[in-house]
């Protein structure tokens, strides 16, 4: 068996988070296992399930540059410890490249950098971002990317042209997607939906999810479809302001705050269309999930094409008016049945019982050159 060390943030409830449990409850654990290299204190939602199916989870004394030393010190003794690891995948943005700098000092020969995002957060990190970026190629083996977006973002115009990186799908168990009228019957009656035109959305409370538009928009909703219901999944650093936006706009009774919660999956069977304004995305396993579903999506503009499953999704720009998108999403949520789309999303390679085992011979192919 070998053992794959993966650097994460925090093995919370998010969509590479998700991705990774995704594949490593697919994999044949007898052959692969799972670690994770985890960058914040917090414990994550799924820690206890990567601990029952055999994983590991290390907690780092994180990114601060000025603990860089205390970084550098603590991988070394993991490495010194755990001579079993070949293999270091960085799943954390720019700041990943810690992982794989520590790596490439203590001679482990595959570090893959795993491109997300197709953008970098403009925050008071975005300077050590820029340098971490930068020092991506010298600490890196191997480039893998969920979307053509990403991998412009992290490895440049010239490499994503050229295809000079390893596509690996958001891949997720479609049949827990596929649409359920007594599964929508349940959740509808359980959180008061009857006969509620319902709006979904999923994602962190993060300046990158523009939650702020989205309250806008739904206003305008609100005030032409008095069943038109709210629903947002997920907590984050701006949940406060956004409920205070709500109750400012005397919305409360409108829009639900469900928090991060297990069961997204029963989430969708709820919903009558799904909606995601983001500044910015790789590839949204949500969007993956919500096609899955056969929901109406609509997107913005600033997230790849790549994610448009069906015909049916559609793409807004932000630049748009909140009328404009209120109109586009009420006109989407007049469909009246839904369709199985595990074929499509197979053809284009989001069914994970597939790619799984394609992902494992990869892992397998590189352990077995660099062994």
């Amino acid at each position: 068996m070998i053992r794959i060390l993966h650097s994460v943030s925090n093995m919370d409830r998010a969509g590479i988070e998700t991705m990774l449990m995704n594949y490593y409850r697919h994999m044949d654990r007898e052959q692969i296992q799972f670690d994770f290299l985890c960058n914040k204190a917090k414990p994550g939602a799924y820690e206890d399930e990567i601990i029952k199916l055999g994983g590991r989870i290390y907690r780092t004394p994180g990114l601060n540059p000025v603990k860089y030393p205390k970084y550098l010190a603590y991988m070394k003794k993991l490495f010194d410890e755990k001579p079993q690891y070949r293999i270091v995948e960085a799943h954390n943005g720019a700041l990943g490249v810690y992982a794989l700098c520590a790596a490439k000092v203590n001679h482990i020969p595959v570090r893959i950098f795993h491109a997300h995002g197709a953008s970098i957060a403009k925050d008071w990190k975005l300077p050590i971002k820029l340098v971490c970026k930068a020092a991506i190629p010298a600490n890196s083996t191997h480039r893998f990317s969920c979307s053509a977006a990403a991998a412009r973002c992290y490895f440049g115009s010239r490499i994503a042209q050229r295809g000079e990186y390893e596509f690996i799908p958001n891949a997720i168990e479609v049949e827990r997607f596929v649409f359920n009228q007594h599964l929508r019957e349940e959740m509808r009656n359980r959180y008061g939906l009857d006969g509620k035109h319902v709006i979904g959305h999923v994602g962190r409370f993060s300046a990158q999810k523009n939650h702020t538009f989205l309250i806008d928009v739904f206003e305008k909703i609100a005030g032409e479809d008095p069943q038109a219901m709210l629903v947002l999944l997920g907590d984050g650093g701006l949940q406060t302001e956004i409920q205070k936006k709500v109750k400012a706009r005397k919305l409360g009774e409108r829009v639900l705050f469900m928090g991060n919660v297990g069961n997204v999956d029963a989430w969708y069977h709820a919903f009558d269309a799904f909606v995601l304004p983001s500044v910015w995305e790789g590839l949204p396993v949500v969007g993956i999930e919500a096609q899955a579903n056969d929901l109406p999506c609509v997107f913005s503009d600033r997230i790849t094409r790549e994610v448009g499953m069906l015909s049916t999704a559609k793409f807004l720009p932000l630049s748009a008016s909140a009328s404009h998108w209120a109109k586009e999403i009420m006109e989407s949520m007049k469909r009246d049945s839904r369709r199985d789309n595990t074929q499509i999303l197979t053809e284009r390679g989001y069914n994970i019982a597939v790619e799984a085992k394609k992902m494992q011979k990869r892992y397998l192919e590189l352990y077995e050159v660099n062994p």
